[in-house]
């Protein structure tokens, strides 16, 4: 009961302080002029959303902070070393997002970073986690722990790292295209990893893990009360790596490396229709979707969008369950 009381806890202090935020920030947003750029060759129905404020997502990254911070003050938590790993790699992904968005709405295009500058800036921030993995102990073993197999890779698991760090921010990335989507995919994703991470009791700092992924939980159901359709914020670049990097952090950490193409797998989706998308255009001349990524192929359907973000939450949270099941109770 008290892990249960501690989590809900987690949440509401999340949930609460993103509320504050979104109050506080959205208006400044506006003065500011931080509005999105919106691109007609996607779909014409999302030129209204042309100036939405962007950067969203500090909305819910100053309140994981705040609430951390708050938590560790009072002595509720541990400043464990992997949490600090956890939040580098948090924080890193979100400063990386904030250059992409602030040149966006800058220069008012949608170009930002170029994708070699971006490609460069991941493989760091994989590298300099990967020798902090190391360093903390971490090992370099792949574990298939269904068919109760551990391949040990030494070196390359440094590749592998960096596969699944670049692949989750950007499948992560392309997934937010819709009001609300990728925020409510993503606290589906954490709550799952963050109940996995209460169960790694053999991990240093397992509880704090398992904190920080319930806060962000809550800020970012707070976060989806100023972004749930119509958008009145989008998460942009900044927040949208920030939960990338951290949801393949939290992977790697616990050790469930494998269960993040379960409970990522509507964004493992999404970036794979687009690379089918792109295959099947340079090397055949054809389309296989309408349009990719997968959801704007539902919008050329005509789909509703709440229906779309509707059956994306839902197939999300079904695959969710499904890893939970696995990783904690069998």
């Amino acid at each position: 009961m008290l892990i249960l009381a501690k989590a809900m806890m987690a949440i509401m202090l999340g949930f609460i302080c993103a509320i504050i935020c979104g109050l506080i920030l959205i208006p400044a947003f506006k003065k500011l002029h931080i509005g999105q750029n919106v691109c007609d060759l996607i779909s014409k129905r999302h030129l209204k959303k042309q100036g939405t404020p962007t950067m969203g997502g500090i909305i819910f990254i100053i309140p994981v902070l705040a609430s951390l911070t708050y938590l560790y003050t009072v002595g509720s938590i541990k400043m464990s070393y992997n949490l600090i790993i956890l939040l580098f790699v948090f924080l890193a992904y979100a400063v990386l997002g904030f250059v992409d968005d602030y040149l966006k709405v800058k220069y008012k295009n949608n170009d930002g970073l170029s994708i070699a500058k971006k490609f460069i800036c991941q493989m760091g921030i994989a590298l300099i986690f990967f020798i902090l993995f190391m360093k903390g102990g971490g090992s370099s073993t792949l574990r298939f722990t269904f068919l109760s197999i551990d391949i040990p890779l030494g070196w390359l698991f440094g590749i592998f790292i960096f596969v699944l760090l670049v692949g989750t921010t950007n499948a992560v990335n392309i997934t937010d295209g819709l009001d609300g989507l990728c925020a409510g995919l993503s606290a589906i994703s954490f709550l799952a990893y963050g109940i996995i991470a209460w169960n790694c009791s053999w991990l240093e700092g397992y509880q704090e893990i398992a904190i920080f992924s319930f806060v962000l939980v809550g800020a970012l159901i707070g976060f989806l009360m100023f972004n749930s359709h119509p958008a009145r914020v989008f998460m942009g670049d900044l927040g949208s790596l920030a939960l990338g990097g951290a949801l393949a952090t939290m992977a790697i950490l616990t050790r469930h490396e494998l269960s993040l193409a379960i409970i990522g797998g509507v964004f493992l989706i999404e970036v794979l229709s687009s690379f089918i998308q792109i295959i099947a255009i340079r090397r055949f001349k054809r389309k296989v979707f309408l349009k990719a990524p997968l959801h704007h192929h539902f919008e050329e359907l005509k789909w509703e969008e709440t229906d779309i973000i509707k059956l994306f939450w839902t197939v999300g949270l079904i695959l969710a369950m499904i890893a939970i099941t696995y990783g904690v109770w069998l």
